[in-house]
């Protein structure tokens, strides 16, 4: 269970990160980049999926295991990307890189499932086909030239997991 101070925090960290998100998107200067010539939009991706930190919480004795989402909560956060795109000037760095991260994010959970990964093979075949075509470059000039290929996925994904309902509900 998350303690209150905990919770706040999280609250807190997503609050930064959308309001970063609305500011970069209204910047009008969509190819600014920073110092190291990475987009500021990929440094926010990379500060909403970072861990929070803050207060320490209680020791344990045991380890903790590394926390993967559930499937369905992944799925739902993909699902979320199909209510934007690349239609709004400015957006479509934000839009094609969260794709990439919901997609990334769901063959984690998926691999982590209890069912196993034989379960979601279908779907990790896409993803895993994804990766080949899209090589070790996540740029936005890279996304943007696999952008059918990244949303395809996204759409074969979406109809496999409708036709398998107890995995995402």
């Amino acid at each position: 269970m998350i303690n209150t101070r905990a919770r706040h925090a999280l609250g807190a960290s997503t609050l930064i990160v959308a309001l970063a998100s609305l500011l970069l998107s209204c910047s009008g200067s969509p190819s600014t980049t920073s110092n190291n010539g990475e987009s500021p939009v990929r440094d926010v991706r990379k500060a909403a999926s970072a861990p929070t930190t803050g207060e320490p919480s209680a020791p344990s004795t045991a380890e903790p295991a590394p926390r993967v989402e559930k499937v369905r909560d992944v799925f739902a956060g993909l699902q979320a990307t199909y209510n934007d795109g690349c239609t709004t000037p400015g957006n479509c760095e934000y839009f094609l890189g969260r794709v990439f991260d919901e997609l990334g994010s769901l063959d984690e959970a998926m691999k982590a499932d209890l069912q196993g990964p034989e379960h979601f093979k279908d779907p990790l075949a896409w993803i895993a086909k994804l990766r080949v075509e899209l090589g070790d470059d996540s740029s936005f000039e890279n996304l943007k030239k696999h952008q059918d290929l990244l949303t395809g996925t996204r759409d074969k994904i979406n109809t496999w997991m409708q036709g398998h309902p107890e995995d995402y509900r």
